[in-house]
């Protein structure tokens, strides 16, 4: 009787902890060397696309051994497993119809990756929805916007993308100066600020650039000043150049407009 039980112990419940066991460790071990042999030394965005194909491969690697670990198990209870193996394949014509969307979203999953649409850690805007990409896997890509909220889509339903990220942006700053203020002198005082500021911003790619008048307001002479910087690096470097114009105007004496109401008394 003991060994009857023994031998029950060893099948039913030693067996599949083994089996289970082995699994976790063998799933860990290939992640490892997946991790290594996909690691990237060169830019930023090879950073980016190594965390993402690390992601989606282990998950397929998780999801591969999981499988195989259930069929053993499922042996070890003398299930027939090939049997089982090619009724499912019979089923599996028929489930297929059911799981098309899923085909899909996998598709797309892939063909996002490999055709360098988009990374985690990117920022675009996938269906009027703008945000920073979180998790991009086989099934769905989640993103987070900028105040918090988190929009999972569906990767067959991801059909247009604004990636921010693979360009330059360019900071564009527009700022007056009244029409009693000396054009010339303004001129000069921006182009030297102009100088002195791309030697300090940081994040920038080329000159900070006075390309001058660009409109005559109602309220003054409108100056743009321009200048290339690092992906989304634009909203910062304008704050940073529209403080910097705002004391060296105040500094050289120039006028910024601003609104007037005139009362005539009749």
């Amino acid at each position: 009787m003991r060994d009857v039980l023994d031998k029950i112990l060893i099948k039913e419940i030693v067996a599949p902890s083994l089996i289970i066991i082995f699994s976790i460790i063998v799933c860990k071990v290939i992640q490892g060397i997946v991790k290594r042999t996909l690691k990237l030394k060169s830019s930023k965005a090879g950073k980016k696309k190594q965390d993402t194909l690390i992601s989606v491969i282990n998950n397929i690697i998780k999801y591969f051994i999981m499988i195989i670990a259930l069929l053993m198990i499922l042996d070890v209870f003398g299930i027939d497993t090939k049997t089982l193996v090619t009724s499912l394949g019979v089923v599996g014509l028929v489930a297929g119809l059911a799981v098309q969307d899923l085909l899909k979203d996998i598709i797309s999953g892939i063909s996002i990756i490999f055709e360098n649409q988009f990374y985690v850690g990117d920022t675009v805007e996938i269906n009027d929805f703008k945000g920073e990409v979180i998790h991009l896997g086989l099934k769905t890509t989640k993103l987070k916007s900028y105040t918090g909220e988190v929009k999972i889509i569906s990767n067959r339903n991801i059909t247009e993308v604004i990636n921010f990220n693979l360009a330059n942006s360019l900071a564009i700053v527009d700022f007056q100066i009244s029409y009693e203020s000396d054009t010339k002198k303004a001129d000069k005082v921006l182009n030297n600020l102009c100088t002195k500021l791309t030697k300090e911003l940081k994040d920038i790619k080329g000159e900070v650039t006075l390309l001058g008048v660009t409109k005559l307001d109602s309220s003054g002479v409108e100056y743009r000043i321009t200048v290339e910087t690092l992906p989304l690096k634009h909203y910062e470097i304008t704050r940073e150049i529209l403080k910097a114009v705002k004391l060296e105007l105040e500094e050289n004496k120039i006028t910024i407009p601003y609104p007037q109401l005139v009362i005539h008394n009749e």
